[in-house]
């Protein structure tokens, strides 16, 4: 069994004008919803292998929050900065682990959460998480066929 776990990215500050994006950090708001959020996919009883991110600051302070809660090394990449659908997807495929979190950026991640979810999800909103489990053992059917299910929790 293969699970994908989305994770967009908890809701950055946008309050400094001066700060390039990828260094934007969390508000309050996003550093409260990334801890809980994590918490409930623990409390669903997902444990992952591994966590992967964007290295930008907010993707990574979501992602760090997810892995001390869920006990999973992150793994941070820039090339899932800003990266589009086939990328996010391709990027879990090529770690090649049964379960793979991965915190990125809209509009990647709600594209590939509608492509998966046969568009049941119109919107990852921040610090949303889907949930995608398929009955394969081999990303190279994953990545052909849809999921045997799938979840979609938000912080609100």
């Amino acid at each position: 069994m293969i699970r994908l776990v989305l994770v967009r990215h908890a809701k950055s500050d946008w309050g400094d004008a001066s700060l390039d994006d990828h260094d934007r950090p969390l508000n309050d708001r996003g550093l409260r919803d990334a801890p809980v959020m994590a918490q409930r996919l623990a409390d669903s009883g997902f444990r992952p292998e591994a966590i992967l991110s964007s290295t930008a600051l907010r993707a990574a302070t979501t992602a760090d929050a997810f892995a001390e809660v869920l006990g999973a090394p992150v793994d941070r990449q820039e090339r899932l900065y800003g990266a589009p659908a086939a990328l996010l997807l391709g990027a879990a495929a090529d770690r090649g682990a049964a379960s793979v979190v991965v915190v990125a950026h809209d509009p990647g991640m709600s594209a590939l959460a509608g492509r998966l979810s046969g568009e049941g999800i119109a919107h990852m909103p921040t610090c949303a998480v889907a949930t995608f489990t398929w009955d394969e053992d081999d990303w190279d059917v994953v990545t052909a066929v849809p999921p045997a299910s799938w979840t979609f929790d938000t912080p609100r």
